[in-house]
């Protein structure tokens, strides 16, 4: 990933970038929200032909019926038609068409892919190639969906781009009565979901670095270590690693990690490989009560909405991104493929012994090929916590606490003590309950289910709203309240699911042991087919 996309990943995933006074905030709160056209407009009286207008029952009589009366000189009306967002975007390096494929194809391979044996097991093979299919359809249409609706707010407010938190934001405040009410609560929602996921994408990358170096030295060195020791080990390099204060000096290291992670995946596919996989023990569908588990991982494991508008920003043709067959859509069929065949071909090879990572299944103990992998791909994850845990930073420093201590003097003390609370937080939730695989669940259904899939088709419907002829606006309510349901179901019953398993593991009972262990206990030997 390049510098300048690494530089901008904060602030384009609708974080702010530095701000060092007063001044610079108030100029880049203007430049988020954008001027209006029309700031006293009503969406009755600004309705562009380019927007599926809705027709003006207040024709005049005999006007000609392709007509629409608006209430807004023609010069201004076809100023914000011609006014093309694409052409006045001002990027310092822009990236082709190739290497933003190549940033989504490298985005896609981490700790998500490694578990998608174990989200098969909870599944079966059948119903997870198929679920997953399905959602990785889903995802990529919302994609879509959310670069569509910040390119037709782009162009309604003459503004070169938009982060998803102003995106929201200036969404709701062009919906109906009772969304324009919630859009100054907007952009600190999508803030909080963004958090957490990063928190928790953070605490999956301490537990999968730990769990690893721990395999490799019991089973390959012999040493009696915990996982928790391990933990503390790495603690003061991940304090030291999220205290470097511009993305630009992690670039070499990312840049090392990309090689390390694909020589990594080649020796893993040797592995599933070496000996041909067999249906023979494995189920084609698994039990109901466990598919949350599998909804959450493939979340988790295929959502990039954090990435996808910094890297259609950085565009040199950004209308590319889009299309039948654009970039996005390569991107991810690409993506789709590699995650059934890993999950498939993991499952049918390790059955429901597959791990919470795949690495973990690896031979370490006999085969020193099988412990280098683990250790280059916990080095790989360690310099991704790095990452992962700027764009937290960001949020909390750029958006909160930095802007209320521009005169302090001690201010960049207050910065590095956040970004130490940050990995002690990640490191305690990570040491409470190392679970690689619920934390992986738990944070794909928690957060990626709103980011991903009900976030995007909500931020259309408010988009679109004043826009669209009432039968269309009917299509679209019944079409995006279908994926916010789903979104909603799978965000409930995945989190609950997770949070189920975690405290099963935590308190060290089964089920059966109280209301919460029970919720699901009538489905647990259920199938998914009959």
């Amino acid at each position: 990933m390049p510098k300048n996309i690494l530089a901008e990943m904060g602030s384009q995933v609708g974080l702010t970038p530095a701000r060092q006074n007063k001044k610079e905030a108030e100029e880049w709160a203007r430049r988020q929200s954008g001027p209006m056209v029309n700031p006293s407009f009503e969406p009755d009286d600004f309705v562009p032909h380019s927007l599926s207008p809705v027709k003006d029952e207040k024709k005049k009589q005999g006007a000609d019926k392709g007509i629409f009366l608006v209430n807004m000189k023609e010069k201004d009306l076809q100023e914000v038609e011609e006014y093309e967002p694409y052409d006045n975007r001002v990027v310092e390096h822009p990236t082709t068409n190739t290497e933003t494929l190549l940033h989504l194809l490298k985005g896609s391979l981490g700790t998500g892919i490694l578990a998608m044996p174990h989200a098969f097991s909870k599944s079966g093979y059948v119903v997870g190639t198929i679920g997953t299919l399905v959602i990785g359809v889903l995802c990529t249409y919302c994609i879509h969906v959310l670069i569509d609706s910040c390119y037709v707010l782009c162009k309604r407010r003459k503004v070169p781009s938009l982060t998803y938190t102003a995106a929201a934001e200036a969404a709701l405040s062009e919906g109906p009565d009772w969304c324009k009410a919630c859009a100054p609560y907007a952009a600190h929602v999508v803030n909080a979901f963004l958090l957490v996921y990063q928190i928790g994408s953070c605490c999956v990358y301490v537990v999968f670095v730990s769990e690893n170096i721990q395999f490799v030295l019991t089973k390959h060195f012999e040493l009696q270590v915990s996982v928790l020791e391990v933990m503390v080990w790495i603690l003061l390099p991940l304090v030291l690693i999220n205290w470097v204060p511009d993305l630009k000096y992690l670039a070499p290291f990312s840049a090392i990690a990309n090689a390390v992670t694909i020589v990594s995946f080649a020796m893993i596919l040797y592995y599933i490989f070496r000996e041909m996989p067999t249906i023979e023990g494995k189920v084609p569908a698994g039990k109901i009560a466990e598919f949350p588990l599998f909804f959450g991982t493939v979340l988790f494991a295929l959502e990039a909405i954090g990435v996808i508008l910094p890297l259609e920003n950085e565009m040199k043709t950004p209308k590319a991104f889009v299309g039948k067959f654009g970039v996005l859509n390569r991107a991810m069929i690409s993506i789709i493929i590699l995650y059934v065949g890993m999950g498939l071909f993991g499952y049918l090879q390790y059955g429901n012994e597959a791990a919470g990572s795949i690495t973990l299944n690896l031979p370490s103990g006999t085969e020193t090929l099988a412990s280098v992998v683990q250790c280059l791909l916990a080095f790989a994850i360690f310099i991704t916590h790095g990452l992962a845990c700027y764009v937290a930073i960001d949020i909390l420093w750029n958006e909160y606490i930095g802007v209320r201590l521009l005169n302090s003097s001690h201010r960049l003390l207050w910065e590095y003590i956040l970004r130490s609370l940050i990995v002690l937080l990640t490191f305690g939730i990570a040491a409470v309950v190392p679970e690689l695989d619920l934390f992986i669940s738990l944070f794909g259904a928690l957060c990626l289910s709103a980011l991903g899939l009900a976030f995007p088709a909500f931020i259309q419907s408010c988009t679109y709203w004043y826009y669209v002829s009432p039968s269309e606006r009917i299509r679209m309510i019944i079409k995006n309240a279908i994926v916010v349901v789903f979104g909603a179901l799978g965000l409930v019953v995945g989190t609950w699911t997770s949070l189920e398993g975690i405290i099963t593991k935590f308190s060290g009972q089964g089920h059966g042991h109280g209301p919460i262990l029970n919720a699901t206990d009538n489905f647990n030997e259920t199938s998914l087919v009959p």
